[in-house]
């Protein structure tokens, strides 16, 4: 291999960013096939949404509460 030669896309792509960009597409085939919309009751509260962003809320919610457990403590 020469100092002129680049390598190809293909091999400048790290193991992280393919499964960064297969998950990604996941995402979006989830969310295609999720976009009915559903009726959630919460206490006396009635949200209509699609199911996928009902989903992600509670994703984030509960992503959020893990983080906020296992943080650590600084003394």
């Amino acid at each position: 291999m020469n100092a002129d030669d680049k390598p190809s896309l293909l091999h400048r792509v790290s193991p992280t960013q393919w499964v960064a960009l297969g998950l990604s597409i996941l995402a979006v085939i989830f969310v295609l096939e999720n976009r009915t919309h559903v009726s959630v009751e919460f206490l006396l509260i009635t949200l209509g949404s699609p199911m996928w962003l009902i989903l992600l809320v509670m994703f984030v919610a509960g992503l959020v509460t893990g983080v906020l457990l296992t943080r650590r403590r600084h003394r």
